[in-house]
């Protein structure tokens, strides 16, 4: 730790939404992926997360997610390493079904995605970097269909959502 450096609390109920922040910027997208994910928006989409950043200092951040139940998270990827801790809830990734208390590491440029399980789920992002990439790397237009179905089949639901109850 540099010596000017202090010592600082970081606080959930201060923490600005990702989209505030500028340290997300979005990668080229092709106008099919555009199209869709516009599709998805029009249905509700922005309504099934909750992504705060909760600390951002020189070569580290700190991001937390809710996902709700059913979001359907693009194929994606990060030009940065990111270790993923679940708080609360559960995901399934592939065949892995993960928990409370469960983390994955997804290398820089990996492309990844994972679905909520019924509850949603909470995840901490821990990263050694401030700002970062996201790529769309979704091309099937099917799974923007699907999605903008599911989006509007849940949207009243996540309106009332209550975040996952963590294990004990």
């Amino acid at each position: 730790m540099a010596a000017d450096q202090k010592m600082q609390i970081f606080r959930r109920t201060d923490a600005p939404g990702l989209n505030e922040t500028g340290l997300m910027a979005i990668a080229q997208m092709t106008p099919e992926q555009r199209e869709g994910l516009t599709k998805m928006m029009k249905e509700g989409y922005g309504e099934g997360d909750d992504v705060k950043v909760l600390v951002n200092l020189p070569g580290f951040s700190l991001t937390y997610a809710w996902l709700k139940k059913s979001y359907p998270l693009l194929l994606h990827s990060h030009d940065s390493d990111c270790l993923y801790y679940i708080v609360a809830g559960t995901l399934q990734m592939g065949t892995e079904s993960l928990g409370a208390g469960d983390s994955f590491f997804v290398p820089g440029d990996s492309a990844y995605s994972y679905v909520p399980g019924p509850e949603g789920v909470e995840v901490l992002e821990f990263r050694h970097a401030q700002s970062f990439d996201f790529k769309n790397l979704t091309k099937n237009q099917a799974f923007y269909d699907k999605g903008a179905a599911t989006v509007a089949a849940v949207r009243e639901d996540w309106r009332t959502a209550k975040r996952p109850s963590m294990a004990t």
